[in-house]
């Protein structure tokens, strides 16, 4: 008991270290990146505004926004608020970014988390099917979709999928995470499921494919075992060994690469929140980069870098629950 408890406190404390010390590299890259953008936040937030403003007005904005201060110097005024627990308010929406954060993350974590688990039953089931029927018609129709759909930009496919059963079948809503014009209280579960069934296929069928892939040839060679050799000659049937000694051989692979794939899916999802309209960390993101919020860009950025690390370490500390040989050479 001692020892599984000591693992877990060196496993955290060293995982802390790394995470810490890859927020403190990706504020930096992210404020410097911003800082050199040629966009003027002072004049897209008048344009937002819609009215002009006398050059001493347009001063006194830039003086409280700190625009022709040392990058240097902002960036340590930012540093020390951050520490204080104060991610600063959004030029764009005129709100304290931790409130915006914390309305738009449940709805990015909904679509993410049926995206992810879609992706993974689609991909695991279908690489399955293509390593029992290698070659023959099923892997032949299978592969073609995996290889098409891991070279189709997000956007694409969702921009067909609007127009196809948004548009012309009427299947489903057009865009946003729940009715227009009902307030957020009045809205049914069935209501917000019908608005993220869309964007949650299409990012989920932008993802699968690796794993699809990947399961495959894990069942090939799994198939190709002296083992399963042995298992034919007593007379089991496909089916049997795919169940006795594929799935416990190839669940753990795919598991690895299910959780590999959680930052690919969060960056997906950017793209596909903009497309379906869709009220989530993505698209706050996406205005922040384009209007020059810097408060509110650095705060989702190291949001979502953490939200990745702790999704990463929930996966190591899931693999020695799993697998037990991955436990015993983390403890050696």
């Amino acid at each position: 008991m001692k020892g599984t408890f000591g693992r877990l406190v060196r496993i955290f404390l060293s995982y802390g270290v790394r995470i810490l010390s890859l927020l403190l590299a990706v504020s930096i890259i992210a404020f410097v990146l911003v800082s050199a953008s040629p966009i003027d936040p002072v004049q897209q937030y008048l344009i937002r505004l819609g009215t002009t403003v006398s050059p001493e007005q347009r001063t006194e904005i830039e003086a409280y926004w700190g625009v022709h201060q040392p990058p240097v110097q902002r960036y340590l005024h930012w540093l020390s608020e951050l520490l204080k627990g104060n991610l600063g308010e959004s030029s764009l929406y005129r709100r304290p970014v931790s409130d915006l954060i914390r309305e738009r993350f449940l709805n990015s974590l909904t679509l993410m988390l049926c995206a992810w688990a879609l992706s993974g039953v689609i991909g695991f089931f279908g690489g399955c099917v293509m390593g029992m029927c290698r070659d023959r018609l099923p892997d032949r129709i299978l592969k073609r979709i995996c290889y098409i759909l891991s070279s189709v930009p997000t956007f694409w496919l969702g921009l067909i999928f609007l127009l196809v059963f948004s548009v012309r079948l009427k299947w489903f809503p057009i865009g946003f995470s729940s009715p227009v014009g009902v307030l957020s209280e009045s809205v049914t579960l069935w209501q917000k499921t019908h608005h993220l069934i869309l964007p949650a296929l299409t990012l989920s069928l932008m993802s699968f494919s690796n794993i699809a892939l990947h399961t495959r040839q894990k069942l090939i060679d799994v198939l190709n075992s002296e083992y399963v050799l042995f298992a034919r000659a007593r007379g089991e049937n496909d089916w049997t060994i795919l169940r006795r000694h594929g799935l416990r051989n190839i669940l753990f692979p795919a598991l690895t690469l299910q959780f590999a794939s959680f930052a690919e899916l969060f960056g997906g999802s950017v793209m596909a929140e903009n497309v379906f309209s869709y009220p989530g960390l993505g698209s706050a993101v996406s205005a922040a980069g384009l209007n020059g919020d810097l408060p509110l860009l650095l705060g989702i950025t190291l949001f979502s870098t953490l939200f990745v690390c702790v999704g990463n370490l929930i996966a190591n500390l899931l693999y020695g629950v799993i697998d037990p040989r991955v436990r015993e050479v983390g403890e050696s």
